[in-house]
């Protein structure tokens, strides 16, 4: 970004005349406590637009950084906010706002990556976004191939530090076939380049990723109760007949079990010399419910 380009100046711009450029999502929890805070003291930060004329002469702000003030601005009822003017392109005001979200990295990881393929689709190569985002290069390339093949579990899994970025694209150079994933995590092991938590983490998201997809938005559709029919109540009712039947079956063997006890160990009670044993070796009491077992009436 040249100077010129971050020379502006500071205005009060109407809430209704700004745009959101690149719109995220954010923590309710992280939201609140800027509301809070321009509520106790005010705006310690002006926002930053770019200004968009129309074909009827208004005049609109693209939002390069500061969604989450201007939102606290908004649900505070105030009409306008400070914001620092920049004369910029469409394409320098994305970077910057995609620069700002890295540098913050508050944002979620998708967001965050799919931004750095946008670039790449805007005819930017690795070189120049590594150098624009500050990320080096190798971990632009890694990415961008992460997302050429959809990979966004493995994505998620790198941004968020769970496994590294090799290990990643490791996992997706083999596919989905199990036994050569099984064969990359152990060479990594090996190697010592994926050890401890990593390991266990790595595992989990291969699971994941075989019986969830590579997605993390898409999951199989669930059953809704539309879908219920009387074939498959039938199947139901029949599950749970036996399953009851079975728990009825182990119930008779438990008892059965539990009176052979009862008798064995009421004949060996009956012998003199065993009880007077059990009496030197302090065992002459049986828990409450198996006595009663062996004494019905008691002793």
């Amino acid at each position: 970004m040249s100077k010129q380009h971050r020379q502006g100046s500071i205005q009060m711009i109407p809430l209704d005349c700004i745009v959101v450029l690149n719109p995220r999502e954010r923590n309710h929890r992280q939201f609140e406590e800027i509301v809070g805070n321009i509520k106790a003291i005010g705006l310690k930060k002006p926002i930053t637009v770019t200004p968009r004329p129309l074909a009827d002469g208004k005049e609109r702000f693209l939002l390069i950084c500061g969604e989450g003030r201007l939102k606290a601005y908004q649900s505070i009822g105030e009409p306008t906010i400070p914001a620092f003017v920049v004369q910029v392109n469409d394409e320098d005001a994305f970077i910057m706002s995609l620069a700002e979200n890295i540098a913050r990295r508050q944002c979620r990881p998708l967001e965050l990556l799919a931004g750095i393929k946008q670039l790449r689709d805007q005819g930017y190569d690795k070189q120049v976004i590594a150098q624009k985002t500050g990320l080096s290069l190798d971990y632009v390339k890694g990415i961008l191939t992460l997302l050429e093949h959809g990979e966004e579990r493995l994505l998620v899994a790198v941004e968020n530090g769970r496994i590294p970025l090799n290990t990643a694209l490791e996992i997706a150079r083999v596919g989905n076939e199990e036994k050569n994933v099984q064969i990359v995590l152990q060479e990594l092991y090996e190697s010592g380049q994926l050890r401890g938590k990593q390991l266990i983490q790595a595992r989990r998201i291969v699971m994941q990723r075989q019986s969830l997809g590579r997605s993390v938005a898409h999951h199989p559709p669930r059953k809704t109760s539309s879908e219920v029919t009387t074939n498959s109540l039938v199947r139901s009712y029949q599950k749970e007949v036996d399953r009851q039947k079975l728990m009825v079956k182990k119930a008779e063997f438990a008892q059965q079990r539990l009176l052979f006890v009862a008798g064995a160990l009421r004949q060996l009670f009956a012998d003199e010399n065993f009880t007077t044993l059990l009496r030197a070796e302090a065992l002459d009491t049986l828990p409450t419910y198996l006595a009663e077992r062996v004494w019905p009436e008691g002793h």
